[in-house]
């Protein structure tokens, strides 16, 4: 596997860290668990850091130079996926493999090269894609500005994509009025991101700050504009005759506790949570380490996932693995995950009254939550654990091994 920005060793909570990290790590692992041994490359950002870790039974996370050996943000690493792609290749000639499976496409910019060096079969996971960031971002998207003309030239160069919903598939292939990048469709395959469904359970203890007021709302996320905090607080106001008004707002995510002072976010949120009358019943709890997250999440009534786009979104698959039903945006892998009316409800992006809608009546309604919750749980384990999704993601390999090898005849 080839995860540039992505380590499986990395901190959670970061600007670049987040689910792709927690995907590799549990893909990789769970492979192994299926027999294979699996090698996860990814760039060097300490110097300090040794050249091979393993990080379980059959895995092994190799750093590779390229580029300076510190913090680099993720969107000004384009420039060094060459010196990647060359190290990767000399890697694999002294430590042959089967075949590369890259994470995120500038790490498909340094797969392909080393693919090619080496005559490796070649699959990607975007795990989001530039065409989609543009169009919801515009002006503010950091991407480089070849980054949607460079995918469309990886889905015709790679042997498969793994696109995590079918949101995505629409979006490589195109249809309903998409344009889609041109990929072959016999060659786009679903496999969802995954839960560990053995460490997101609804039994264990619940954590959090002490619950202040009846109900609480929990969300999970970067503090960054388009993952909807702020819909949510706004949401918050609306509806106070109904158990809305009685509801608190636990955010997790963002900077460390002791920067949410000096954080620009942060502190937007918290000034119109004052504009809207809600700044006592709104708590910022800042970065939450990952293995805090079932404590927090089942400390939940409802757990809210209100982004403007999603590629995929991990949170709600953790919280319907808890056990608790997921209001969230109709986009991207929601679409998939939450089955709307059974385990959760979906409404409209950077819609609060929408959101406020939802959330009303299920936070009056105990017993809907109760069987909701028990539907995500059972949802969670059948579809999304890591067994399933190592198993899909091995049948693709199979096919693309298959095919080169009759290829080869």
């Amino acid at each position: 596997m080839v995860s540039e920005h992505a380590s499986p060793l990395a901190a959670l909570g970061g600007v670049d860290a987040g689910g792709q990290n927690v995907h590799v790590a549990h893909l990789a692992t769970a492979l192994a668990a299926r027999g294979h041994e699996v090698t996860v490359y990814t760039r060097r950002d300490a110097v300090d850091l040794p050249e091979r870790v393993r990080l379980a039974d059959g895995v092994d996370v190799v750093h590779v130079d390229a580029g300076p050996p510190t913090e680099v943000p993720k969107d000004a690493l384009l420039p060094h996926m060459e010196a990647f792609g060359r190290e990767l290749a000399a890697h694999l000639l002294e430590h042959p493999a089967d075949l590369l499976h890259a994470h995120f496409w500038m790490s498909g910019v340094a797969a392909r090269q080393a693919a090619r060096s080496v005559g490796l079969p070649l699959v990607i996971t975007f795990h989001a894609l530039g065409s989609v960031k543009r169009r919801h971002q515009g002006a503010d998207d950091t991407s480089p500005p070849s980054r949607v003309a460079v995918e469309a030239g990886l889905v015709a160069d790679v042997d498969a994509v793994l696109a995590t919903c079918t949101d995505e598939v629409r979006e490589l292939v195109g249809s309903e009025g998409r344009d889609g990048l041109g990929a072959d469709g016999a060659a786009v395959h679903v496999v969802p991101c995954g839960v560990d469904v053995a460490r997101f359970t609804p039994e264990g203890p619940v954590g959090g700050p002490p619950r202040r007021m009846p109900h609480r709302v929990v969300v999970v996320g970067r503090l960054v504009e388009r993952k909807g905090v702020e819909d949510v607080v706004r949401a918050l106001a609306l509806a106070p005759g109904s158990a809305l008004g009685r509801t608190e707002l636990v955010v997790a995510g963002g900077p460390p506790a002791d920067h949410l002072a000096i954080d620009a976010e942060a502190q937007r949120l918290l000034a119109v949570a004052e504009e809207v009358g809600v700044a006592d019943r709104v708590h910022l709890l800042g970065r939450a380490d990952h293995g805090d997250l079932p404590a927090l999440l089942r400390s939940a009534d409802v757990v809210v996932a209100a982004p403007w786009y999603e590629p995929f979104g991990i949170v709600p698959l953790e919280a319907m693995a808890c056990g608790r039903p997921v209001v969230g945006s109709a986009v991207g892998g929601l679409l998939d995950t939450v089955e709307d009316g059974v385990t959760g409800v979906l409404v409209p992006p950077r819609d609060p009254v929408a959101l406020a809608a939802a959330l009303a009546p299920l936070l009056d309604d105990p017993a809907r939550r109760q069987a909701w919750g028990r539907a995500a749980r059972e949802r969670a384990v059948a579809h999304y654990g890591w067994p399933e999704v190592a198993a899909r993601t091995e049948d693709v390999y199979a096919g693309v091994l298959a095919r080169t090898r009759l290829e080869a005849l």
